[in-house]
């Protein structure tokens, strides 16, 4: 999957109408709702504003709408678009001024589509990588001997008590290896827990 970094505008005019794309990186169904609400306002005066949002960060949602679009010309275009570059925690918002010129459904579908399309060409999009954490408990003589093979791995928080316990970030891809090679260098004698991502902050 892949997110949208900075929120774009985009405008172009086909036949005197007049599409304005805004894509917004959002994180909530409420924040989406927000963010749509605050579009609408904007252009209050707009004929349409058709939109899609997908949110994988809250319960995988997902919604279009044609705001009085012939059906199925707008609001699932727009999502399509979104779907097919593999985007999620997006909000993707057209808002349409008529220009007198009736464009027919498939030239609906041509404008909303490329107003999505173009608007992607200005974002900046960055893969969503799926980490793991991990919590290592050793006695110090052992924290010693997995301090090479550590020194690759991203350590997010160290504690020195009676024991060393140190703190992992994991791409979740790599984790079985990780588990693997931690255990032969420790020798078994390294405590290795799952721990709960919600925890820790994604951007650590």
């Amino acid at each position: 999957m892949k997110k949208l970094i900075n929120s774009i505008t985009y405008t172009q005019t086909i036949k005197k109408s007049v599409f304005i794309t805004n894509l917004i990186p959002v994180f909530s169904v409420d924040d989406a709702k927000e963010q749509l609400k605050e579009i609408k306002k904007k252009h209050y005066d707009a004929t349409h504003n058709c939109y899609s949002y997908i949110i994988s960060s809250d319960n995988d949602s997902i919604k279009y709408s044609d705001d009085g679009e012939p059906s199925q010309t707008a609001g699932i275009v727009i999502y399509n678009v979104l779907e097919k570059n593999d985007l999620t925690n997006i909000l993707a918002i057209v808002t349409r001024y008529y220009g007198g010129i009736k464009l027919g459904a498939g030239g609906l579908i041509r404008a909303y589509s490329t107003s999505i399309s173009e608007a992607l060409k200005l974002a900046t999009i960055e893969e969503i990588i799926d980490y793991q954490y991990y919590k290592i408990v050793t006695d110090y003589e052992t924290a010693n001997i997995l301090n090479r093979f550590l020194e690759n791995y991203n350590i997010i928080d160290k504690k020195f008590q009676t024991k060393v316990t140190l703190i992992f970030k994991i791409i979740a891809s790599e984790a079985t290896q990780f588990l693997e090679q931690a255990t032969n260098y420790s020798k078994g004698e390294a405590e290795i827990s799952l721990l709960d991502d919600s925890i820790y902050n994604k951007n650590l």
